[in-house]
């Protein structure tokens, strides 16, 4: 059997899974990046490689050329992918055993949360975003609020943010929920407090009057962009990234983080005051308990407590008395 089609088999049994667009996609990325590879060792064409050529010794040295040229993360995905393959290739009769043994796996790099820095961080850019401050050649002071506090109090990825629909919003006034569809298409709902529900419902109406004459349903996306259609990609990460310099705080934002610093953030806060992980699990959608508890090692108060126990500190209480 062809490799390339025992892989075609192994989508074909995930689909009772379910599984989100975006994670089809990673794991076919993840199979064709390695696959190319793996063709190379063998010295032949991706789809002539027969899956019983597949030996341990060429996917070693497939998977080293694929971590030259990519990150630690990456390597462990692609990884992980594969040997979901194998071990559907063993299950069905068609691999004896799963090669996957043979291929060392990189460690998980630690989360390190990168919520924006400052304690007051996030309020000012709260007003600020609120008051204006993002340069745009058509201002929409309302949505960039809804987006940022979407973010700050509510912890949504960018994926998430785009897939909110109009009757994502469910509930009476003051007891409204947030309905999201997260990651492996995991639903979660979030509690949302009457200042959100302003923040939504002036954006909401501020629609109305930046797009007269267009009707819009309980399925229309509940983030525009400035052509009226669902907000995109690279739209949403250009706002928020011009509503951090518009606010003057982005050299509070961590290297590397964006959107997901007001994720951060979000989980941060709920570990300082206090939130278990099966809280915080729960409110950001994380599929591993681990996770969550990562943002309590992080930040949690008792490693505040042990630090203020040092000794050295009433000494230096001492020298700098109030």
């Amino acid at each position: 059997m062809k490799l390339i089609d025992a892989q075609e088999a192994f989508f074909v049994a995930r689909k009772p899974r379910k599984d989100s667009p975006n994670t089809t996609a990673a794991y076919r990325r993840d199979l064709a990046g390695v696959n190319r590879r793996l063709a190379g060792e063998l010295g032949t064409a991706v789809e002539d490689v027969a899956l019983e050529d597949v030996a341990a010794g060429a996917l070693r040295a497939a998977f080293g050329s694929f971590a030259d040229d990519h990150a630690r993360s990456s390597v462990a995905r692609a990884w992980s992918t594969w040997n979901q393959f194998f071990q559907f290739c063993v299950a069905d009769g068609l691999l004896a055993g799963n090669p996957m043994g043979a291929v060392g796996r990189p460690r998980p790099t630690p989360l390190s949360p990168k919520p924006l820095r400052g304690e007051g961080t996030p309020e000012a850019l709260l007003s600020a975003v609120a008051s204006g401050a993002r340069r745009a050649r058509k201002p929409w002071p309302e949505r960039d609020l809804a987006v940022v506090a979407l973010g700050l109090v509510a912890g949504l990825r960018s994926a998430e943010l785009r897939a909110l629909r109009r009757s994502s919003v469910v509930g009476r006034a003051g007891e409204q929920r947030l309905f999201v569809k997260g990651k492996a298409s995991r639903e979660r709902s979030i509690p949302i407090e009457a200042p959100l529900e302003r923040v939504i419902g002036a954006y909401l109406e501020s629609c109305g009057r930046r797009f007269p004459g267009v009707s819009f349903g309980p399925e229309s996306p509940l983030l525009l962009g400035s052509d009226g259609a669902g907000i995109g990609r690279g739209a949403l990460d250009y706002l928020v990234k011009a509503c951090f310099a518009g606010a003057g705080v982005r050299d509070r934002v961590p290297a590397g983080a964006n959107l997901h610093a007001l994720r951060h953030t979000f989980a941060t806060r709920l570990a300082e005051d206090g939130a278990n992980a099966v809280e915080i699990m729960a409110l950001l959608g994380h599929a591993s308990l681990a996770t969550s508890q990562n943002y309590i090692e992080a930040t949690g108060a008792q490693r505040r407590a042990a630090a203020a126990s040092n000794r050295t500190y009433r000494v230096l209480s001492e020298l700098v008395e109030e």
